[in-house]
């Protein structure tokens, strides 16, 4: 198996024959926000059997970057996704949408998709009052990956997660300061020492920037992937962490006995 960072949480694994993407954001700007960091992804990048998106936020849930996906393409939202983004609604014609909460499974080709809960605002901010639970999901083939979109830590997450091989984590963010439901690196090691995967690679850092705030707390932008490598040396030394470029990709030891 294989996986590729494309910046953000946005990733592309390859386990079993099938191309599961995260999260899709291929956009130089949105609203306040530039990319900083890294090429676009190229036109691979959008080339996906199944697109995950873990929940409603913007830079999450792209109506513009979904649309990038081939028609036919299987794109998993959360419950009650199409009634809270109109963009979204417009691209159930070419795109096979199926909306699922945790605890749902739904087979693509050799790999089984789980839903599993997220402590994450799950809302489509700023507008209107649709909830939709905000999710990871756990892509079980050849290895177990668990991809925890964003999530904070919460009471029984190892138990909700379950047993995996590789964790995609998020360490940051997009801003100066990271609000309630989010992981930072120390607290994103002490998800691994928990979930005792074999390996890692720390997500949703490092690309995109506030407009005009580059001289703000930088170290929030720059320093989270190798803080986490840090943290995650001391709290969970036996988890292999894999701190990818933009575009890089690693084809992590996850196969085979513990």
């Amino acid at each position: 198996m294989e996986v590729t960072w494309w910046g953000h949480a946005t990733c592309t694994v390859e386990d079993s024959g099938v191309r599961v993407l995260t999260d899709p954001l291929f956009a130089p700007r949105l609203a306040h926000l530039r990319r900083r960091r890294g090429a676009l992804p190229p036109a691979e990048a959008a080339r996906a059997d199944v697109a995950l998106v873990s929940h409603l936020h913007a830079d999450h849930l792209h109506p513009p970057s979904l649309a990038r996906l081939a028609p036919g393409t299987r794109l998993v939202v959360p419950r009650g996704a199409l009634r809270a983004v109109a963009g979204l609604r417009r691209l159930a014609g070419p795109l096979r949408i199926t909306e699922v909460e945790p605890g749902d499974e739904l087979k693509v080709g050799g790999v089984v998709v789980r839903a599993v809960p997220a402590a994450h605002d799950g809302r489509r901010l700023p507008w209107g009052p649709h909830r939709s639970p905000a999710l990871g999901y756990v892509v079980r083939g050849t290895a177990r990956t668990y991809f925890a979109g964003d999530t904070g830590l919460f009471d029984g997450m190892a138990d909700a997660v379950g047993e995996v091989e590789l964790a995609l984590l998020p360490v940051g963010g997009w801003g100066p300061y990271l609000g309630h439901g989010h992981l930072d690196a120390r607290r994103a090691a002490q998800v691994l020492a928990a979930l005792a995967p074999r390996a890692a690679v720390p997500v949703h850092y490092g690309t995109y920037w506030p407009i005009g705030m580059d001289a703000v707390r930088p170290h929030e932008f720059h320093a989270p992937g190798d803080e986490f490598v840090r943290q995650a040396a001391r709290i969970a030394p036996r988890v292999v962490v894999h701190r990818l470029g933009h575009g890089e990709r690693v084809r992590p030891e996850v196969t085979g006995d513990r």
